[in-house]
């Protein structure tokens, strides 16, 4: 049977073999994603060149979409690399710290301008939503909080806000620099993480356009000013991307089922390709099979009406990524 959902799946150290890559385009890749989140300049080009030769190999075109690293807030590091938060203690959050300097009693914030974006009452999460942190105070640098949900935290992990509201441009100077690249190499997709609105989405077509390429511009979803400019989005975007990640930690989990078919369906009315991202096969990553709940989540997803689905983790770090391409075809 024809299979007509194709299949994104990320770059990484487990695909960094042609011989692996060959076997994952056989397998059904459409699509090989770059994260710009991670590795350099050189990474990229080099696992670009590792993808066109396995696409010659196999005899297949296959698309190659970079996706801008974006806005993501971090926190710093710790002296040894991680801490324990216990829930109920104090927690400073502070943007003045030196970037090592964190400990159990707090840790600094690459962000500098996130004081001006939280006030007394704020929830923020940390870690995918893993530990939460209630904010008590803002001090100047300092944001003073309390542990609701504790947990280990390590170094660089992500911060959101929730319910959004966190005022960083989409586009930074890296992703900038990035869309150069993407041109240079002429890439078929860039995605904008943390898209707003269609002002983001059309910023980096002609950035884009201004370097020499036409690449097709990717909104991805995963802002809660996203879901509240939706149709603008969309309509700005030549594909979009239902970014589960960290759209579940800013509008909560259990909305998330619904704003994915939101998302599928506003996209299909207006003729957009759309991809559903994220979690689809995470055991993959140690597993060589998938669990029964995500091979119904790919399911739902198609049936739902997505265009593509796609592999993060899986392919990218996972021990098994032939058999994750293989398992969503």
């Amino acid at each position: 049977m024809l299979r007509r959902t194709k299949i994104v799946a990320t770059l990484g150290p487990a695909t960094d073999d042609v011989g692996v890559l060959t076997e994952m385009v056989r397998a059904g890749l459409d699509v090989a994603r770059l994260n710009a989140s991670h590795g350099t300049v050189d990474d990229r080009r080099r696992r670009l060149a590792l993808v066109r030769e396995a696409a010659n190999r196999a005899n297949k075109c296959v698309g190659v979409l970079l996706d801008l690293a974006g806005p993501k807030i971090r926190i710093e590091g710790f002296r040894d690399g991680k801490v324990m938060l216990e829930e109920g203690r104090p927690f400073m959050l502070d943007t003045a710290l030196d970037p090592k300097a964190g400990t159990v009693e707090g840790v600094g914030v690459a962000y500098k301008d996130l004081p001006k974006d939280v006030r007394a009452g704020d929830a923020l999460l940390l870690a995918d939503g893993q530990i939460v942190l209630d904010v008590d105070r803002v001090d100047g640098t300092r944001i003073h909080t309390h542990v609701r949900i504790g947990g280990e935290l390590s170094d660089r992990k992500g911060l959101n806000r929730q319910g959004g509201g966190i005022s960083a441009p989409a586009l930074s100077d890296k992703d900038k620099e990035d869309i150069r690249f993407a041109a240079e190499e002429n890439i078929d997709y860039i995605a904008v993480s943390f898209a707003r609105d269609a002002d983001d989405i059309e910023q980096a077509r002609t950035l884009a356009r201004r370097a020499g390429r036409d690449a097709r511009i990717v909104a991805k979803v995963e802002r809660q000013e996203a879901i509240t400019n939706l149709p603008a989005l969309v309509e700005a975007s030549d594909v979009v991307m239902v970014a589960r990640g960290d759209l579940g930690v800013e509008m909560g989990y259990a909305e998330l089922a619904g704003l994915q078919k939101t998302i599928i369906r506003q996209s299909r009315l207006k003729n957009r390709v759309v991809i559903t991202a994220t979690q689809m096969m995470e055991s993959m990553i140690q597993n060589p099979i998938p669990t029964r709940a995500e091979v119904s989540d790919v399911a739902n997803a198609v049936m739902d009406g997505t265009d593509a689905v796609m592999l993060s983790a899986e392919s990218a770090t996972g021990r098994y990524p032939v058999r994750a391409v293989e398992a969503m075809a």
